[in-house]
């Protein structure tokens, strides 16, 4: 039906007659970018998208920015924002995910391994990372870049910020290296060709590398633990233990372990021992936990060698009854391979030791095996006898716990 010629037509809708609360609420759904743009769209939308509380969740979110920073700062959220982005910028997909793994790390390091905290190193500039490129000439991965733009790696000492592990006669504990040392260690010899080492342990020579190319049959940022075949005449022929797929997926998933408790921290160090928590078993009072690590550089593929640490607890309840005590005699293992070939061991104490457990008390101990398979289990049991009741012995049953070598490539050399 056509209106009636004497009606005005309705006037056409404009952001200035918008009210400006609804607008402010719909601008704090816009991503960064959007609000950038906004601010080229009209005058109103410029003023609008200047209003510095949109700029404080964009602050949190990228760059981490706390109240009491922005307070000491004395700045708007907005130029914040703006100057941070100036100089970090190129990092945004990764800056947060980094800078809470590095937060988290360093608090972490305070409560329960403050040595470690002296050895960490500032971060360095743009420049410096710029330099690096041009001295390797290779381009380094913007997570890595991000990484050592909060923190430049560690100091070569021990502890090492990347775990330890410890046998009879075997010590290994590898530094996050900083960037010039890295690139110092950049490698362009056949079988690690344009790999950059990301660790490295001062006992053993012990690396992780980073992949900056896909050659030699690697995968671009892939990290490894090298391992030479010693059945290839070619000595450049190299397998790689891979560790991680990426810098970023590397270093946070390493940090979470840490921080949630997954390695235990043993005399100020962290000792990279994986626990499953479904690996305990409890006969009478006595609870025995089990936690496992692969060792790379004791390991080899051709020929098959593949070396596990395991780390036993005992424990009796601290309700025990004190005629509970009791002394450890014997230990018994069944030790079955990938393929099912079945060895059994049986001796005196562990590791030479007979201990006594009492209510309360905790013995630790650390043992090792080898397999020609890639995977295996374990299980047993120790027989203790009470030192109250002489003649009375008893079984006290050692969960089985797996071990697995983790993933590798076999050179193509």
């Amino acid at each position: 039906m056509a209106a009636p010629p004497d009606m005005e037509p309705p006037a056409a809708l404009s952001l200035e007659l918008l009210p400006t609360d609804p607008l402010l609420l719909i601008l704090s759904f816009l991503d960064y970018r959007d609000l950038v743009s906004c601010c080229y769209l009209n005058r109103r939308l410029n003023q609008l998208s200047s209003h510095d509380p949109l700029w404080k969740r964009h602050c949190k979110k990228y760059w981490l920015i706390s109240e009491e920073e922005k307070s000491r700062r004395n700045e708007s959220w907005k130029s914040i924002f703006i100057s941070t982005y100036s100089d970090l910028g190129r990092y945004i997909r990764y800056y947060a995910t980094l800078k809470k793994a590095w937060d988290d790390l360093v608090k972490y390091l305070g409560q329960w391994c403050p040595r470690m905290i002296g050895s960490l190193k500032e971060s360095v500039r743009e420049e410096d990372l710029d330099a690096v490129e041009a001295q390797i000439r290779c381009k380094l991965p913007d997570d890595y870049r991000c990484s050592f733009r909060i923190h430049n790696g560690q100091k070569l000492v021990v502890p090492g910020l990347m775990g330890s592990m410890a046998l009879s006669n075997h010590y290994r504990s590898e530094d996050l290296l900083d960037i010039d040392t890295a690139a110092g260690g950049f490698q362009q010899r056949l079988g690690l060709k344009q790999c950059l080492p990301l660790t490295f342990c001062i006992h053993t020579g012990l690396s992780q590398y980073m992949a900056l190319e896909k050659v030699e049959g690697r995968n671009k940022y892939e990290i490894f633990y090298q391992c030479p075949d010693q059945m290839a005449r070619n000595p450049s022929a190299i397998v790689m233990f891979i560790t991680g797929t990426s810098y970023l997926e590397w270093f946070t998933s390493y940090v979470n372990k840490v921080v949630t408790g997954g390695y235990p921290i043993i005399r100020d160090q962290i000792f990279r021992y994986v626990h499953d928590k479904e690996c305990v078993a409890t006969t009478e009072d006595i609870t025995v936990s089990v936690s496992t690590s692969f060792l790379p550089e004791l390991s080899s593929v051709h020929p098959p060698h593949y070396f596990f640490t395991y780390r036993i607890r005992i424990e009796m309840s601290k309700d025990a009854l004190p005629e509970k005590t009791c002394q450890l005699d014997s230990r018994y293992w069944r030790i079955t391979n990938a393929k099912g070939d079945v060895d059994e061991v049986q001796g005196p104490g562990v590791v030479g030791e007979f201990p006594i457990i009492s209510p309360g008390r905790v013995y630790e101990y650390t043992s090792c095996t080898t397999f020609s398979t890639t995977s295996g289990y374990m299980e047993g049991y120790y027989t203790f006898h009470c030192l109250y009741y002489k003649d009375r012995f008893f079984n006290v049953t050692i969960p089985r716990f797996h071990m697995v070598c983790p993933t590798f490539k076999v050179s193509t050399a």
